[in-house]
């Protein structure tokens, strides 16, 4: 008992010696976040990807790691609108919802209270930029599948830069209005090409497919990582700091699809865009990374294999599931994000950390 009491203290001053360290290299509140979003991603896709992957493992350096509670507000199995609202309003809503509570009332997303305070913001995905997850940080719409409404959002401002897919939506329109006419009225870049190239700017939109981007397996390349870097670089140039949702979208579709290798290729790949950004925030000591999912998908295990040396993955579904999920944190108030809590509650902290009003 003695001897157990002994390590009991011994890992409590470890602990206690990581979280001081970690603070006392990085600010008490970050000043930039990169917010990172595995959509489907749970902690057996992490485990069984990264034990196959031969570079850097980005999820084994962070110091601080929670645990997200997923469910929507009227059922225990959220989808990615429920999901990424309750991350930028706060609130638990009903699937399929953007940026609106259980009325469907719009509320305030993360990005708009930023904007209040002159704080840069942008979306990169893999996916296009209309799609739940980045949708949710700067529109409102009653479902996720109004991609043109969704667009219309981008004229408010609140979203400064937008990289992804999602071209159809914005020059061609079932109300055939050139969207891009009027965000260029409004000061914004706009660009459409199927190659990213190297923008100058604080203020754009940039599509790079008619919908969603290939995936890795059919040549994407390392365009998260590229995109993400970039809108990095011209958020940087405002003073008073950036909120940057990047979200490695197309792991939930290999989990939808069952097609283990789709997801693990999808999930190295935003490990690569972790990694990039994790190694920008050890030189920063005023920038926080978080990074978790909106939900897991596929229900996946790792069971044995019969060598007994690897691991069979099985899927049990092809749709989401309701388990917990991790939460990662690294840099200027990491320390907020550990412990278990409900998804609102990474609203709630990051509000905490940049002084939103």
């Amino acid at each position: 008992m003695v001897l157990k009491r002994f390590f009991q203290i011994v890992w409590l001053f470890g602990l206690m010696g990581l979280t001081q360290t970690s603070i006392a290299q990085h600010s008490a509140k970050p000043k930039r976040v990169v917010f990172l979003i595995g959509d489907g991603m749970g902690l057996t896709q992490i485990s069984g990807a990264m034990s196959q992957y031969n570079g850097q493992n980005a999820f084994m350096r962070f110091p601080f790691v929670g645990l997200s509670k997923t469910s929507s507000a009227k059922q225990y199995i959220t989808d990615s609108g429920a999901g990424a609202t309750a991350f930028s309003i706060g609130k638990k809503t009903y699937n399929n919802a953007i940026g609106v509570d259980v009325d469907t009332l719009s509320q305030p997303t993360l990005f708009e209270l930023a904007k209040k305070q002159n704080i840069a913001t942008g979306v990169v995905a893999t996916v296009s930029i209309q799609h739940a997850t980045p949708a949710s940080f700067y529109a409102h719409v009653k479902h996720r599948k109004m991609y043109d409404s969704i667009s219309t959002f981008l004229l408010s401002g609140n979203c400064d830069i937008a990289i992804g897919g999602g071209a159809n939506f914005i020059y061609n329109r079932a109300d055939k209005r050139n969207l891009a006419d009027d965000l260029k009225a409004k000061g914004f870049g706009v660009f459409n090409d199927s190659i990213l190239v190297d923008i100058n700017a604080s203020k754009y939109i940039y599509t790079l497919a008619k919908d969603e981007m290939k995936p890795i397996l059919k040549g994407r390349g390392d365009f998260l990582k590229r995109a993400s870097n970039q809108a990095i670089k011209n958020l940087s140039k405002n003073i008073n700091g950036y909120l940057l949702m990047v979200e490695g979208s197309q792991i939930d579709w290999g989990g939808h699809e069952n097609d283990y290798q789709y997801m693990k290729t999808e999930l190295w790949d935003f490990n690569e865009t972790i990694n990039t950004i994790l190694d920008m925030a050890a030189q920063d000591k005023d920038m926080l990374v978080i990074v978790t999912a909106d939900h897991e998908t596929g229900g996946l295990t790792l069971n044995e294999s019969d060598d007994k040396l690897s691991f069979t993955p099985k899927f049990t579904t092809g749709d989401h599931t309701g388990v917990m999920v991790p939460v990662f944190a690294y840099g200027a108030g990491a320390h907020e994000f550990a412990g278990m809590y409900e998804n609102t509650e990474i609203f709630n902290k990051i509000v905490k950390l940049l002084n939103l009003k």
